[in-house]
Formats: C-alpha cells, sequence, structure tokens
C-alpha cells in the first residue's frame, strides 16, 4: 500500500479564528461609539450581520472548493477588513456634515468578496494561467500605462493613476499587478535556465550576461516612465521591486537584486534630478519642517502618531481628521493615533503573517509555476505594505499606494481580494494530499541460470517456433552444442541450451 502525505483540512480551524476576527473589528466599532456617546450604535445588527454573513458565505466556498486551503488566511483578512471600515467610520463622524464612506465601503466590500468567490468557484486550477504568458505580460503593461491617455486618464492629488469612466473613477494599477504576477511567474518559469546563466563575476559575485538584460531593462524602463509621467513613486516600486524578487527567486542568482537595486537607485536619482515632484516627495521625507505648507500631510501624520504614544488614545478619542486623506493614503497614520505604536505594529504583524504564509506555500509547491506565483503574490502584499507605511513614517519617501484591505477605495478592495482568492487556490493545490510512489527495487540478472527447451517449443515473444529449418546452423552466443537425444530420453527431436534472462520460455 501506498502511503498518503498531505496537511489536514483545518477549515474547522478558520471557522473559529474567522469568529474571532469579525469580533475584533465589530468591537472596534463598537468602541468607537461607546467612547464617544456611551451609548451602542443605531446600526451595529446591520454591520453584524454584514461581517458575519460575507465571512460565513466565504468561509463556506472555501470549504467547499478548496478544503485544503490555507486556514489562516481568510482570517487574518477579515479582521484587517473589519479594522478598516470601522476607522473609516471613525473619521466619518469626525466630518461636518457627518459623511458616509463607510458604508459605501461596506458596499465596495461585498462586491469585492463576491469577486473572490467567483474566482475560486470558476478557476479550478491556477496552472492552466501559465497558457497566456504573453497575453497577460501585455495586458499588465496596457492597464499599468492606461491613465497616460489623453481624455482618459485624471490626475488626483498630483498623481495621475486615475481613469475616468462617467461617474465612476478605477485605478486600473491595483489589478495590473495581479495580472503581472501571473505574467511575470509564467515567463521565468520558461526563461529561468536561460536567465540563471553567469556572465563576468565581480567582487565574487557572478553577473548576467549582457544578452539576457532585456527584460529587466524593459521593466526599468517602465518604472521610469510609471515614475515621470504618471508621477506615482508608489506604483514604480512596486512593479519593479516585484519583478527583481520574483526574478531571484527563479533563479537564485544574487546578482539580480543588487542589479535592480543599483537601476532602481539610478532611475530616482535621476528623477530628483529633473522633476519637481520627486524633488517635493524627497525634501517632505528628510526635512518636512522646511515648507510647513506643502508638507502639511507628512508634519500632522507624525504629530498624530506622537500624539497616540505607545498605546493609543482609544477609539474615537484621538483627532485623526486633522491629517489629510485620512481615510485613504494615511489611515495607518489614523490607526497609529487611537491605538498607539502597539496597534500600528500589531496590524504591520497581521500584514507579515499573510506574506509568511504565501512564501510557505511557495516553498512547499510542487510544479514551478505554483512556486513563483505564490512568491509573486506574497511580495504584492510585502512590497506594497512596505512602501506605503514605510511613507507614512518617514522610513520612506512618500508614495501614493494604498494601505490593502483597509484603506478607502472600491478599485484596490476588489483587487486585493482577488489576489487572496488566487492565493488560496494555490494553497489549496500544495497542501492536498499526494500518494507516494510505490519503491520497486532493481532486478538483477546476476543469478539467472541456463535452461533447456525443445526445439519447436514456444519461442520466448510467445510465437510457436516450426521445423527447424534445413542447414539452419547452431546457436553460437550462450549456447552449447545440440547434442540428439533418443526417444526415450526426450522425444525425436533434437534440442539445444539457449541461456535466456527471467528463467522464462
Amino acid at each position: 500500500m501506498s502511503e498518503v502525505v498531505g496537511y489536514r483540512r483545518r477549515r474547522g480551524v478558520e471557522a473559529f479564528m474567522l469568529i474571532f476576527a469579525i469580533a475584533l473589528g465589530l468591537g472596534g466599532y463598537v468602541l468607537i461609539h461607546l467612547n464617544r456617546d456611551a451609548e451602542l450604535p443605531a446600526q451595529w445588527p446591520w454591520a453584524v450581520a454584514a461581517l458575519a454573513g460575507i465571512g460565513l458565505v466565504l468561509h463556506l466556498v472555501i470549504r467547499w472548493r478548496l478544503p485544503y486551503a490555507d486556514p489562516l488566511i481568510l482570517p487574518l483578512v477579515m479582521l484587517l477588513n473589519g479594522l478598516g471600515p470601522a476607522m473609516i467610520h471613525r473619521l466619518d463622524l469626525g466630518t461636518d456634515p457627518v459623511m458616509h464612506s463607510a458604508e459605501l465601503q461596506l458596499m465596495w466590500l461585498v462586491i469585492a468578496a463576491g469577486s473572490c468567490c467567483l474566482l475560486i468557484i470558476f478557476l479550478r486550477d491556477y496552472r492552466i494561467l501559465q497558457r497566456y504568458t504573453y497575453t497577460m505580460f501585455l495586458a499588465g503593461m496596457a492597464l499599468l500605462l492606461l491613465p497616460l491617455v489623453p481624455g482618459l486618464g485624471l490626475e488626483k492629488n498630483g498623481a495621475r493613476i486615475w481613469i475616468h469612466l462617467g461617474t465612476y473613477s478605477f485605478q486600473p494599477a491595483e489589478l495590473a499587478k495581479l495580472v503581472l504576477s501571473i505574467a511575470f511567474a509564467s515567463y521565468l518559469v520558461d526563461k529561468r535556465e536561460v536567465l540563471a546563466l553567469a556572465g563576468g563575476r565581480i567582487l565574487g559575485i557572478d553577473l548576467p550576461r549582457p544578452r539576457d538584460l532585456g527584460p529587466i531593462l524593459v521593466m526599468w524602463l517602465v518604472s521610469l516612465a510609471v515614475l515621470i509621467f504618471q508621477k506615482d513613486l508608489g506604483t514604480s516600486l512596486l512593479f519593479f521591486g516585484l519583478f527583481v524578487m520574483m526574478l531571484y527567486v527563479a533563479t537564485e542568482k544574487p546578482s539580480w537584486p543588487i542589479l535592480g537595486t543599483f537601476l532602481f537607485a539610478l532611475g530616482a536619482y535621476l528623477g530628483y534630478l529633473f522633476f519637481g515632484h520627486v524633488q517635493v516627495r524627497v525634501s517632505s521625507w528628510l526635512d518636512p519642517f522646511s515648507n510647513y505648507d506643502q508638507n502639511y500631510q507628512v508634519i500632522n501624520a507624525q504629530f498624530g502618531i506622537a500624539f497616540g504614544g505607545a498605546f493609543g488614545t482609544g477609539w474615537g478619542l484621538g483627532r485623526p481628521n486633522l491629517t489629510p486623506l485620512a481615510k485613504t493614503d494615511f489611515i495607518a497614520a489614523a490607526i497609529g493615533e487611537e491605538l498607539g505604536v502597539a496597534g500600528l505594529l500589531a496590524v504591520m504583524l497581521l500584514y507579515g503573517l499573510i506574506v509568511a504564509r504565501g512564501l510557505r506555500a511557495s516553498l512547499v509547491a510542487r510544479d514551478p509555476f505554483g512556486k513563483l506565483l505564490a512568491a509573486g503574490l506574497a511580495f504584492v502584499f510585502a512590497i506594497q505594505v512596505f512602501a506605503i507605511l514605510g511613507g507614512v513614517t518617514r522610513l520612506l519617501p512618500l508614495t501614493g499606494l494604498t494601505t490593502p484591505f483597509m484603506s478607502q477605495g472600491g478599485s484596490s478592495l476588489i483587487a486585493n481580494w482577488v489576489t487572496v482568492g488566487l492565493l488560496l487556490i494555490v494553497t489549496h493545490q500544495v497542501r492536498r494530499p499526494v500518494a507516494e510512489q510505490a519503491f520497486e527495487p532493481q532486478q538483477w540478472l546476476e543469478a539467472e541460470t541456463t535452461q533447456m527447451i525443445p526445439v519447436g517449443a514456444p519461442s520466448v515473444q510467445g510465437a510457436s517456433a516450426g521445423t527447424p529449418r534445413p542447414g539452419a546452423s547452431p546457436v553460437t552466443a550462450n549456447t552449447e552444442p545440440i547434442t540428439p537425444v533418443s526417444p526415450d530420453e526426450g522425444g525425436d527431436e533434437p534440442t539445444e541450451v539457449v541461456e535466456l534472462p527471467g528463467g522464462r520460455p
């Protein structure tokens, strides 16, 4: 019997953790009103029904279609989706008149979770995506550069990263990151042997051959186009960094990330020399108080986090509305003010766990495409969170990326939930049990013996042999001479000695 190796389904663990995550998100929503008004919010039953219903549907779909999917990813994502709308609702209460952005975000959450369910139901095997390498790449490039089309692109807050369709606006780069992750994984599976070949050697590092630098130079030029024309440092860093990290995973050559870091630093320096919006971002990073009016947003975010201290002011008791764009780009600053540095670090840890589960799936995946795809999806979250939280805390220059699952925005929420759905599909394929091949020992012919068979008996192949042809010569290899026998000893036909493997006639 062959042994079966694999993971347990752990859907009960997922259900328990999901209940705990939804309770934490709803707890933040309830605490806001208890701290501000000393009473429960009037709409709390609807909030409970909405979050619990979304979590229940997702859990049932995963239990039905992906029983071996990672049990921690969905609870982690639902916890972030509970904290995000709770903070958006708290910011709504600080406006005059009171806004309803949290209700709109909840509607987008229903659409995003529905998109995730549809992907899980209809995409049976992620490996079919490997067939569309160049189609995915062209589609991703088109989505990434779509805001540059005259009459379609829309500039907001100094960055041209939106497209305008009637009364709706959409950020195509959010969907492009998913499409390009698939394209990069498929391309690198086919070309990793070529890209892993070494060229010259400098300081103990094997550099790639000059003829293999084409893909990284193309992505470098595209990232420069995004930085220069769309004025979006975050998107430029995200896509170029994603390609370089996946290239390193595919080839295991440290020369690729070293070369990629050098190219990005060179592009950023050239952008700083020739473009004013890059100089503004660097100035607000290194010395925000040099121009208070220009860097008002960054300065207020720092004051808010400092005002919150280690453990925060409490839900609803701070003043996060003083920071511009607190619902989108700077929602991490609002979290840091009311939940403190400890709460902000806890949120970072949640993102780190999602990234860790994706990288773990990449390590144990059995096919190269699955390895690269899981790593790419994990790197998408890692780079995006690092860029936006680094900008808010002044570790990096400020970027225009959103905080996944927490910032207000429909396009970002849908793209991130579809990414989670694809990651769940990959983890299901990875964790599904696989039967081991039974061990078959090698057979040796050293101990085989010579066997006597009469001429005219069935041959080794199973065909019957007739009367020996006239004039046939005796077998010379591995045989003994033909000797006549009497009828009493073996019949009226001669026999020959033939050595056969296996001892079979």
